[in-house]
């Protein structure tokens, strides 16, 4: 949902996670089974395998490291970090280049 939901290879202009998010194209178990799709007949190896992957890559730090998101936010400290993004943009100004035609619905 990252990717549709206003991110910044969107445009957004805040993105926050909270430390449990999971930031990724596909969830741990999808990614393992096909990274490592040899040890698909061994549930043990593929279970210790997804639990690294989640440790390594399935957490928000990993966004934020590369600058997709610019907080790991508490749960408990939300409100006050929206309601101050929020009066932050109040004033902002965009600028959209003319367009010849509209996108029209097909």
């Amino acid at each position: 949902a990252y990717d549709v939901m206003s991110s910044k290879h969107l445009r957004g202009d805040v993105n926050y996670a909270w430390p449990t998010a999971e930031i990724a194209v596909m969830g741990p178990k999808g990614a393992v089974e096909i990274i490592f799709r040899k040890d698909i007949g061994d549930p043990e190896k593929i279970e210790a395998r997804t639990q690294e992957y989640k440790e390594r890559f399935a957490n928000p730090f990993v966004a934020a490291s590369r600058g997709f998101i610019d907080d790991v936010i508490m749960p408990h400290g939300t409100r006050h970090r929206i309601a101050t993004s929020l009066r932050w943009l109040r004033n902002k100004t965009t600028d959209r280049p003319w367009k010849k035609h509209g996108n029209i619905p097909l």
